[in-house]
């Protein structure tokens, strides 16, 4: 048996946050899909979705750290990415894609009100 070397260039994190995919190919969707990621690194993401996009379509997304706070804000993360990978999922009608970014901006926004109230 022999193992292959790990191609990826930044280690993944398994991390279900949530995902937001508002654009396929430059066309708005209806209704922006809500999904969860199942892996992110500093150049992509993996996610399942319910329909399948073809590699090399562009995508904008939007990933929304839950945990991460700046200054009491939560920290979204705007991207611009293309289609890398489609795979079928083991959930019938559902697919795994993965994305490569090809731009990054992060937005600080809905204020968090502090745990405890000031003495």
């Amino acid at each position: 048996m022999s193992l292959r070397p790990e191609r990826r260039m930044y280690p993944r994190a398994t991390l279900p946050l949530p995902l937001k995919l508002s654009r396929v190919a430059g066309t708005a969707e209806p209704i922006a899909l809500t999904l969860r990621t199942k892996n992110i690194s500093e150049s992509g993401v993996c996610f399942l979705a319910d329909r399948r996009i073809e590699p090399g379509t562009p995508i904008d997304l939007e990933v929304v750290r839950e945990e991460a706070l700046v200054n009491g804000r939560r920290v979204r993360m705007i991207t611009v990415a293309h289609i890398v990978r489609v795979e079928v999922a083991a959930v019938p009608g559902w697919y795994k894609l993965a994305a490569a970014f090809d731009d990054l901006t992060y937005h600080r926004n809905n204020s968090v009100p502090p745990c405890y109230p000031p003495r």
